[in-house]
């Protein structure tokens, strides 16, 4: 009972982390990309081989251990996507002006490649777990298939919100292929279709004859009522993607990478410092004036020069008769500095 108890905690956990991590891990695709292609690498033949194994018994463990391994695998593939290795023959945007018939086409050759890469790991899946007594990672697989065709097609198709601000840079041209509308005529069936399959597993799961039976499909409802609930963020009015923010790398800031010579690293022009400035206001003379103020202004300016002219030559008259009376008084030899009654002062 215990272990049939955390089933649908563990579910939502390990849905909310792995999505995450696929995100924080293709983050470094750029960075690291012969290790992180070798890790994955690693990591798909290592879930492969947990399938296998845990396929071999029915126990409460083997059921935690299949589908942990089954989502492994999913998330190895879907990485192989969002890093941009394999995507399709033509992974670039969707013309603006293509008809609907062309639009499904370009859409289809943007992620062939990536669907039959689906397609052949649940080929492998099935043929690993076929005739074994756990088959859960199969059915976990599959649900993952299913739903997640059905999420791609309703966004293609069109749907209130896209959550799509978080796909990497190496797959952005995928948003031109997602349409925006309210709604879209599939969308429904695919409501009702997963609601019918979270119930019809749960209500089985209620009446499992075993506790293996009865943890596996609790794990395989809780995945299904999980896919449901993404269909329906599609419709609600404001993005949810916040789930996964911490996950998201932060957008490198803008930077001059000069050209170097074949063989050397190319030098990385380093970020400038950010500087406060003020804009200093513009000069007087530069500022608009009504007719009004410019007229008073120029004539203040004529007042002040007829001002000044007067006052020079006010000033000229005076030094003009000071030079005529002292050459009048040389002239007739009297003494300047005598008085009138021809005294000395």
């Amino acid at each position: 009972m215990g272990a049939t108890a955390i089933a649908i905690p563990y579910v939502v956990f390990v849905w909310w982390f792995s999505t995450g991590a696929v995100l924080a891990l293709v983050g470094l695709a750029a960075r690291y990309p012969a290790a992180f292609k070798w890790g994955t690498a690693a990591a798909f033949v290592a879930a492969l081989s947990g399938v296998a194994v845990s396929s071999q018994a029915a126990e409460d463990a083997n059921a935690y251990c299949a589908f942990t391994c089954a989502i492994l695998l999913w998330g190895t593939v879907e990485m192989s996507l969002l890093a941009g290795w394999i995507t399709g023959p033509r992974p670039e945007p969707c013309p603006r002006d293509c008809t609907p018939a062309s639009r499904v086409g370009f859409a289809l050759q943007a992620i062939a490649y990536h669907e039959l890469a689906l397609i052949a790991t649940a080929g492998l899946v099935f043929a690993v777990t076929s005739g074994a007594p756990n088959r859960l990672s199969w059915w976990t697989f599959a649900a993952l298939l299913v739903l997640r065709q059905s999420a791609k097609i309703n966004l293609f198709l069109g749907v209130r919100t896209l959550n799509d601000e978080l796909l990497p840079q190496q797959v952005r041209f995928m948003r031109s292929y997602f349409a925006k509308k309210s709604i879209n005529l599939l969308f429904p069936f695919s409501i009702a279709g997963a609601t019918a399959a979270t119930v019809l597993v749960a209500a089985a799961a209620l009446g499992a004859k075993s506790t293996f039976d009865g943890v596996a499909l609790s794990l395989l409802a809780s995945l299904i009522a999980l896919g449901l609930l993404e269909h329906g963020f599609m419709a609600l009015p404001m993005p949810v993607i916040n789930m996964w923010r911490w996950s998201a790398p932060a957008e490198p800031a803008m930077a001059t990478v000069a050209a170097s010579p074949a063989g050397l690293p190319a030098p990385v022009t380093p970020l400038a410092r950010p500087v406060l400035a003020v804009v200093p206001a513009p000069p007087q003379a530069a500022r608009p004036m009504s007719a009004q103020k410019t007229a008073a202004a120029l004539a203040r300016q004529r007042l002040e020069e007829q001002f000044r002219q007067a006052y020079r030559q006010s000033r000229a008259d005076a030094q003009a008769q000071t030079i005529t009376g002292l050459t009048a008084s040389i002239a007739t030899g009297v003494d300047p500095n005598t008085t009138a009654q021809g005294g000395v002062p």
